[in-house]
């Protein structure tokens, strides 16, 4: 299960962000980009993160890039193993389920809370978009990707950084166990339909069915993920004793 090669490859994608630093390269904007980047799946679980890749990359010191690390890791997106390296973490069945618990105390308090129509949907409608884009191509990495976005937008109709800021991270983690799922058209092609019901239900200002259909889109999306990725486990542990 997961990547156990060096990240080096991976780090040279990182050059492209080096500008998102500013002039100030702080351990905090370090982390996020990581964040977003594992959040978009480049680094995958169980990649080994390489210090020299990735500070050459984003042209940052030593001692910045392992304070980012150590933020993450708090986070629950990287381990340290010791005389090893760091890793991106490998989620494990308890972590699916406590995720899928502040999802649904977030976003469904967001939608709850959202007032008088009409909201701000542009970035729903684009994440949207995406998806069904990406399942006509049959691009299913993308759709996960969109799908996301989608909730990422969702939780920003809050307009409260330190709410972003938290599903962020969860998000993030999310997309490490979608990773690891092998059958991603499986697991996203019926919550493209449902991203799109709930998109409609907030287009007609129907706050109520826009949460009704969200408590149970998160119900049964954790259910079927636990059902998957513990067979995943299941199968990693029969492949070790084989």
């Amino acid at each position: 299960m997961g990547t156990t090669g060096s990240g080096d490859e991976r780090a040279g994608g990182l050059v492209d962000d080096r500008a998102l630093l500013g002039r100030t390269s702080t351990a905090e904007r370090v982390a996020d980009i990581l964040r977003t980047r594992i959040a978009e799946g480049f680094f995958p679980p169980g990649t080994r993160l390489s210090e020299d890749g990735i500070g050459g990359a984003l042209g940052v010191s030593r001692n910045t890039l392992r304070e980012a690390f150590r933020l993450l890791t708090r986070e629950r997106l990287l381990v340290h193993e010791l005389n090893r390296g760091v890793f991106v973490r490998v989620p494990a069945v308890d972590d699916v389920v406590d995720i899928y618990r502040t999802r649904r105390l977030v976003e469904c308090a967001v939608v709850h809370d959202l007032g008088e129509p009409p909201f701000a949907l542009d970035g729903l409608v684009r994440a949207v978009g995406e998806g069904e884009r990406d399942a006509r191509k049959g691009d299913w990495t993308g759709v996960s990707t969109a799908n996301i976005h989608f909730h990422r937008e969702l939780v920003a109709l809050a307009g409260s950084d330190r709410t972003d800021e938290l599903m962020r991270g969860v998000l993030a983690e999310l997309r490490l166990v979608f990773h690891l799922v092998d059958d991603a058209r499986a697991l996203h092609k019926p919550y493209l339909r449902r991203n799109r019901e709930i998109l409609d239900a907030l287009q007609a200002g129907e706050r109520t069915r826009a949460e009704q259909l969200l408590v149970a889109y998160l119900d049964d999306s954790r259910e079927q993920l636990v059902r998957v990725y513990t067979q995943v486990f299941e199968g990693g542990r029969e492949a070790g004793t084989g």
